[in-house]
């Protein structure tokens, strides 16, 4: 029988997480690194506004889309060629951080990353402020979702709250998979050629993610050897570990793999926001992570480090892309 990805019922996310939660949280993290989410406490209204706003904005005309293009230095924006595994994904992208003073202009200090760069909107009514609403959604929920995996590993449910201020570096990608490349056969012939996925099979760089997707389906993640697909379920979030996650739990919680089949009837789009902390944040096994017996199976990674190294191969094929395994205790 094919395994299925576990559902967990949060009732509303609006007071700390219960034992059954925690325990559930847990479960699903060693055995399956995926799980969703219901009664998360964000609404359904919320979510039609962003769906709105994201159809909207990839319904734009390419060059009107391409004032917004990101590049090396400046890894926010919109992309058509992104890399994954240092093939092209056949989807194009908008990237947009954590706001933590939306009142002030984007490029003050306080709302600049190293790595990230700017934010750059699109000249759409509302589309600011609708974006940036759900950040502050997502965050809220990623949050409550750390306390359950820190309880889960016999730690205090604030443990690792220190590393997500008001300088975590959380972002969340607008994606959209076409049926046909988005490239001009000109463009196709100066970049890395596409590969047999929509978005090739990868773990998430971070501590947490949490997924909207539509009703199209195409999300795999792998387990026991085999690809189990995610099935869209209404109102629900997917919620998978990153490798921070695995890093931080010493192996007992899977960065699981996972990639997107193409589709060849309709149009995909979904909203995955990576829930990421500081960037001067240095990683390494908990030490309630650590079980009797056992040691760190990894030294500590700076995160502002292995982003940078990530980005980059996003970007553009500049090489082996950056893993955990690369810092592995032997």
């Amino acid at each position: 029988m094919t395994a299925t990805v576990p559902i967990i019922d949060l009732s509303g996310a609006t007071e700390q997480p219960t034992e059954q939660v925690v325990d559930a949280v847990a479960q699903a993290a060693e055995d399956f690194g995926f799980f969703q989410v219901s009664n998360h406490g964000i609404p359904g209204e919320q979510f039609e506004e962003v769906w709105q706003a994201t159809r909207a904005f990839f319904a734009l005309p390419t060059d009107e889309k391409r004032q917004i293009l990101r590049t090396k230095e400046n890894s926010r924006g919109y992309y058509d060629r992104e890399l994954t595994k240092n093939a092209r994904d056949l989807k194009e992208v908008l990237d947009l951080a954590h706001v933590p003073f939306p009142d002030l202009p984007d490029d003050d200090p306080r709302n600049f990353h190293r790595v990230d760069g700017v934010n750059q909107w699109p000249d759409l009514p509302g589309f600011r402020e609708t974006m940036v609403g759900y950040l502050q959604s997502c965050d809220r929920l990623g949050q409550w979702l750390l306390q359950a995996f820190c309880r889960g590993l016999g730690e205090h449910a604030d443990y690792l709250r220190e590393h997500f201020g008001d300088d975590h570096t959380s972002f969340v990608r607008m994606n959209h998979y076409p049926l046909t490349d988005l490239l001009t056969e000109a463009e196709a012939a100066t970049v890395t050629d596409l590969g047999d996925m929509a978005l090739h099979h990868h773990s998430d760089s971070g501590a947490l993610t949490l997924l909207l997707q539509d009703d199209v389906g195409g999300l795999q993640v792998e387990h026991q050897g085999v690809w189990v697909d995610v099935e869209p379920i209404p109102g629900a979030l997917v919620v998978n570990t990153g490798d921070m996650m695995q890093v931080w739990s010493n192996d007992r919680y899977q960065a699981a793999l996972h990639r997107v089949a193409a589709r060849t009837n309709a149009a995909r789009y979904s909203l995955p926001y990576f829930f990421n902390p500081s960037y001067t944040t240095d990683y390494s096994p908990l030490p309630g992570s650590i079980r009797a017996g056992d040691h760190a199976h990894y030294r500590p990674i700076n995160w502002g480090d292995f982003r940078q190294a990530r980005a980059d191969g996003d970007f553009a094929d500049y090489g082996a892309e950056v893993q955990i395994t690369d810092f592995a205790i032997s």
